[in-house]
């Protein structure tokens, strides 16, 4: 009982996660916000959908699915990967920030590796 009370909740979850994640694709107003919205919300939601089916399997039909465990384990380590990689490309292309966006530390960052690869280009 306290077992499929636990699945409902943890597929209940996911799919409210993973709704929150389309509404904040949606909504949201730029790439950046947007890539953290699918990545964060959607491989959290996606992770407990499939716990909850794990979990199922495990204590309704006895069985221990070793596909579902690596399925979880590389949406966890894939989704982030992906989504900061998206923002990466974007932000490298020039798409531009949110205008309420006050500050980009990363351009400082990047103006000096600039400046240091040009001094080493000149050696």
């Amino acid at each position: 009982m306290i077992g499929e009370i636990s699945i409902g909740i943890l597929i209940l979850i996911g799919a409210l996660l993973s709704a929150l994640s389309a509404f904040g694709l949606i909504r949201l107003p730029d790439v950046y916000l947007r890539s953290h919205a699918a990545s964060k919300s959607a491989t959290l939601g996606v992770l407990c959908i499939l716990f909850g089916v794990f979990l199922y399997f495990m204590l309704d039909l006895e069985h221990v699915s070793v596909k579902l465990l690596l399925g979880i384990v590389f949406v966890f380590i894939t989704s982030p990967v992906a989504g900061h990689l998206n923002a990466r490309a974007a932000y490298r292309s020039g798409v531009p920030l949110w205008k309420h966006s006050n500050r980009d530390d990363l351009k400082i960052a990047l103006k000096k590796e600039q400046e240091q690869e040009q001094v080493e280009s000149e050696k």
